[in-house]
């Protein structure tokens, strides 16, 4: 199964992608499945996952005190703000997976600061190292090769904010049913990624200013 782990939704303050042009786009392409992780927000995950035809992983990008965080297979809320430790158990408490995205994307201010991520490696389950918004390749390879030398599972995701992004990285594993089942598939699979064009980045501020200005939902 072809799963995209880091997709955006209109939920999202700086994405304005519908949920039935998403599915659309999920049907048309090669994925058979996404994690919806929207910025401090699960409702949209969990709109999604009862809308689609595909699986979705209902998830969270929560921004911890120290940078961003993904909890996967979430059924609750987390608050954003929290250190990055509470966080992660935070995540663990509803039986949910932690996920690092982007840990080097050194242009990305959101990015975890590398001190939280050394406090945090011990107990996340997964780091993101192939995000295909990056600004430069070799911030993905710090990542896989920090995944490498700590024994952590890599994971991959497009970070979609539009259309034109969902499948631009994603992770490619035997069948799962739950969190559990996916870490133990996670350990079997590969990877695939390649860059989006720097003018997403446009497009999201774009969109960013648009919600803003109360011109976009």
């Amino acid at each position: 199964m072809k799963i995209d782990l880091h997709t955006h939704t209109f939920c999202s303050k700086d994405c304005v992608s519908d949920y039935d042009r998403i599915i659309d786009v999920v049907r048309k392409g090669k994925l058979d499945g996404i994690a919806v992780t929207d910025h401090n927000e699960l409702k949209g995950a969990l709109e999604m996952q009862k809308r689609a035809p595909f699986v979705v992983i209902p998830s969270e990008e929560i921004k911890t005190s120290r940078g961003e965080i993904i909890g996967l297979f979430l059924s609750e809320w987390i608050a954003p703000g929290q250190a990055p430790l509470e966080t992660v158990e935070r995540i663990h408490a509803q039986g949910g997976l932690a996920y690092v995205p982007h840990p080097f994307d050194e242009v990305r201010g959101s990015r975890i600061e590398r001190e939280a991520l050394e406090v945090v490696t011990p107990h996340i389950d997964i780091l993101e190292v192939f995000n295909a918004r990056n600004a430069l390749p070799r911030f993905n390879a710090r990542a896989l090769q920090y995944a490498k030398e700590n024994s952590l599972l890599s994971g991959a995701g497009s970070d979609a904010h539009t259309y034109g992004e969902f499948g631009h990285a994603y992770v490619d594993v035997p069948p799962f049913e739950d969190a559990e089942s996916f870490l133990e598939s996670m350990r079997g699979g590969t990877w695939y990624g390649r860059l989006s064009s720097p003018l997403v980045h446009v497009r999201t501020r774009f969109d960013r200013t648009l919600k803003v200005l109360g011109l976009a939902a």
